[in-house]
């Protein structure tokens, strides 16, 4: 699958309707380590053929890159069925990179959407 551009909210939200994981990359043009993160970004989509990966061009799409709170970039941001489920700013390695994909891809969603539903009660759950 090919890197996709998000260019609104409505582009955004095709992509989440249709993929259960969307990887998004916040990024400039004049940004060193954003284009330098554009090559693994492109591995880890040739990897995931599954995965959606898409990039928001901060300079040209500022309303997208407040809406998920970017403060710097590159931003790498991870959707699960439809909830956000990571933000991590600064350029990633592939091996950082891969982690997260794995991670996300294990992640149990019916928990997230509990902890998300009931706050109150995920509080003194951990050990």
């Amino acid at each position: 699958m090919s890197i996709l551009t998000l260019n609104d909210e409505e582009d955004l939200g095709r992509v989440v309707d249709r993929h259960g994981i969307v990887v998004i990359d916040f990024w400039a043009p004049w940004c060193a380590p954003c284009r330098g993160f554009f090559p693994i970004l492109e591995k880890a989509s040739e990897s995931h053929p599954e995965i959606a990966f898409c990039r928001v061009n901060t300079e040209e799409r500022k309303e997208l890159a407040q809406a998920f709170d970017v403060k710097s970039i590159p931003t790498l941001v991870v959707i699960r069925e439809r909830i956000m489920i990571a933000s991590q700013p600064g350029m990633l390695p592939e091996d950082v990179l891969e982690d997260l994909i794995e991670k996300s891809q294990a992640l149990d969603m019916e928990g997230v959407r509990r902890e998300i539903e009931n706050p109150e009660e995920q509080e003194g759950t951990e050990s």
